[in-house]
């Protein structure tokens, strides 16, 4: 059943079920990031509209800088900006920030440890028609395995709203993943919030698998986890917003009570999600792991449903996955 305790979404399994994209909730914490702390300033690749950043130029214009098509320049521009004081918010596509300004990032934010926030929007198969050019599939892996880069990954447009407000406070590179496209509202403004902490969404009395998952790809594990249930089979299901730093104690005491461990996200199976709690449990609590994702390839044109059935993100391949392992 869903946990109480967490004040999920109680419409949340009907088919009208709200949907908005995790972009909103990004854009909606930046503008009241602008009224609460002074020192936020905004950069964009000539992308305000699309990664919501927009609201926040016209309430705070002399708090904005707009780059142009040079993400290279929108890094080391914001690194600089993070050693002086300012709490630089980045964003652009994750194919083009992280994705073609990397070394930047790494040099010039991340070895000086500035403060600066990296927004990755349109990331994942949902950016559908767009097609693979603009698929940010590989971008968790990019940025988590940079020296002092923290790494987010926001369920729903709520969760994403939080965590923009919460980094703030955190000082160092942080890294903030985005969706294009409207996915369900899982959460709501009274459900517990904790930076860095997962949440079990899914509990059962007795699981014999934990679904381990990051970004509105949990909406299907929950979907699984509901026919499962139906069928007699007890399981997890943990979102874990924050990549980096995991959750370690979260992960190794839900891992203890189970037989196996899936891992689902819309990134490359490599280096994402699945590859840190692998490594966690290799080194703590060997388990049996199945891992759904993106399996070595590129994306294509299409629509998101269409790309999320062909490429196996689906409850349907969860499912499947828990039943292998037991």
């Amino acid at each position: 059943m869903l946990n109480p305790k967490l004040k999920l979404n109680p419409k949340l399994f009907d088919k009208k079920v709200e949907q908005l994209p995790t972009r909103n909730g990004y854009g909606e914490g930046l503008l009241e990031l602008g009224d609460t702390h002074e020192d936020v300033v905004a950069l964009c690749a000539d992308l305000t509209e699309s990664t919501r950043t927009e609201a926040f130029v016209k309430k705070f214009p002399n708090r904005f800088f707009e780059m142009g098509v040079a993400e290279q320049n929108l890094a080391t521009v914001a690194a600089g900006l993070g050693i002086s004081g300012k709490i630089p918010f980045i964003t652009s596509y994750a194919t083009f920030s992280p994705g073609r300004n990397w070394e930047q990032i790494r040099t010039t934010i991340c070895y000086n440890n500035s403060n600066v926030k990296v927004v990755g929007c349109h990331t994942g198969l949902s950016v559908g028609p767009d097609g693979a050019t603009h698929q940010a599939l590989e971008d968790i892996a990019l940025m988590r395995v940079l020296p002092n880069m923290k790494v987010f990954v926001p369920c729903d447009m709520l969760e994403a709203k939080k965590i923009t407000k919460a980094i703030a406070d955190v000082y160092g590179p942080c890294y903030l993943r985005l969706t294009r496209e409207k996915t369900p509202v899982i959460t709501t403004e009274k459900s517990p919030f904790t930076l860095g902490k997962g949440d079990i969404f899914w509990q059962s009395k007795n699981p014999k698998v934990a679904i381990f998952a990051a970004g509105p790809v949990i909406y299907e594990a929950l979907l699984a986890a509901r026919d499962l249930e139906k069928e007699k089979i007890e399981v997890e299901v943990i979102c874990l917003h924050s990549v980096k730093p995991l959750d370690h104690h979260l992960i190794l005491d839900s891992a203890k009570k189970v037989k196996g461990v899936v891992v689902v996200e819309e990134h490359q199976v490599a280096g994402g999600l699945g590859s840190a709690i692998a490594e966690l449990l290799a080194q703590s609590l060997p388990k049996p792991m199945k891992f759904i994702g993106i399996e070595d390839s590129f994306g294509e044109s299409g629509t998101p449903e269409e790309l999320l059935l062909k490429y196996g993100i689906s409850g349907e391949r969860i499912k499947a996955a828990v039943k292998k392992l037991l």
